[in-house]
């Protein structure tokens, strides 16, 4: 397993990122806790979820299977860093959700006895509230950092400018701030090369990319709704995006049998090589999907297949530089 720092952080933390929402759902309570048994054997000490997740049976589900999983023992807390997040709605009353300072804090206290840990390595907003001023995010998340329940803040699915605005709230209160985002990023979806990443990049922030493989359109999906061994891929995004990206999806796996290769690998490898990209957050339902992913750590794509790949699946404004590159 590789390792690097979280952003500008003295944290390390692996270039894969374990995420969760398969646990339970897709998953037994005895596959769930191997996988992660597994992945933690492999050095992958970098685990994240959410307050919501669990959603299909109830909400708080994952949190707690995680939290049985540490209550086994054996050094596994100590061993993983915990991400998690805050701002969907946890029930239908209206200050159980969003960003106010109430839910912030109420959230965390509730997520750390689902977890059943005393503290949060990695703090994530799940979305910008855009009726909550960053004055009273800051008083939330200072609170909770000096009582010990939090590590770091992060956020996720964040615009560029919600980035520097948040950085400079924090810059004026004397806080580290942000150390990283958590945005989808793939082959297929690459709008945050425009603003976003420069951002991050300018402020220090790690990049942690969600769904790298595009809810599974990325890892051999045709493939496998032929022989009918589909399960993510079909449905969610993956389903959707195939009546847009079709025949791309189909010159991919071409391509990808072509050079020999495996195409979630491909699309793994291609991700971790972008500028920026702390870790990947991967969703493996088996121990051969988190075999495959540890596999793409160590390939390095040659130029003529990133190009062929770039030419395939081309960036917002066909490869124009970010805006800020525009400026005299």
């Amino acid at each position: 397993m590789q390792h690097t720092h979280l952003g500008r952080t003295a944290l390390e933390v692996s270039r894969l990122c374990l995420g969760t929402l398969n646990l339970g759902i897709n998953m037994t309570r005895a596959e769930s806790f191997r996988l992660l048994d597994e992945a933690l054997a492999r050095e992958l000490n970098f685990v994240d979820t959410a307050n919501h997740y669990g959603w299909q049976v109830h909400r708080g589900m994952t949190e707690e299977l995680i939290g049985e999983w540490f209550a086994q023992g054996g050094g596994r807390r100590g061993k993983v860093v915990l991400a998690t997040k805050v701002f969907n709605p946890m029930s239908d009353w209206p200050n159980d959700r969003g960003l106010s300072a109430r839910h912030i804090v109420a959230a965390c206290d509730d997520s750390l006895r689902r977890l059943r840990t005393d503290w949060i390595d990695l703090y994530q907003m799940h979305h910008v509230d855009r009726h909550a001023s960053w004055e009273e995010v800051w008083q939330a998340m200072e609170l909770l950092i000096q009582q010990g329940k939090v590590r770091y803040v992060g956020s996720s699915n964040f615009a560029g400018w919600h980035v520097a605005a948040g950085q400079e709230a924090a810059r004026r209160r004397n806080l580290v701030g942000l150390v990283s985002e958590q945005c989808i990023y793939n082959l297929i979806t690459r709008h945050v090369e425009m603003e976003l990443i420069p951002a991050a990049v300018s402020y220090g922030l790690g990049l942690l990319a969600w769904s790298p493989l595009h809810g599974g359109l990325l890892g051999g999906a045709l493939r496998k709704l032929e022989e009918g061994t589909a399960v993510k891929t079909a449905r969610g995004r993956a389903i959707v995006a195939l009546d847009k990206h079709g025949e791309t999806v189909a010159a991919y796996e071409k391509f990808c049998r072509e050079i020999g290769m495996e195409p979630a690998i491909v699309a793994l490898a291609w991700v971790l090589s972008r500028p920026g990209v702390t870790s990947a957050v991967i969703g493996p339902r088996t121990l051969a999907h988190l075999d495959d992913a540890v596999e793409s750590l160590e390939l390095r794509l040659a130029d003529d297949v990133l190009e062929e790949l770039e030419r395939m699946f081309p960036p917002i404004g066909n490869g124009g530089p970010a805006p800020e590159a525009w400026a005299w």
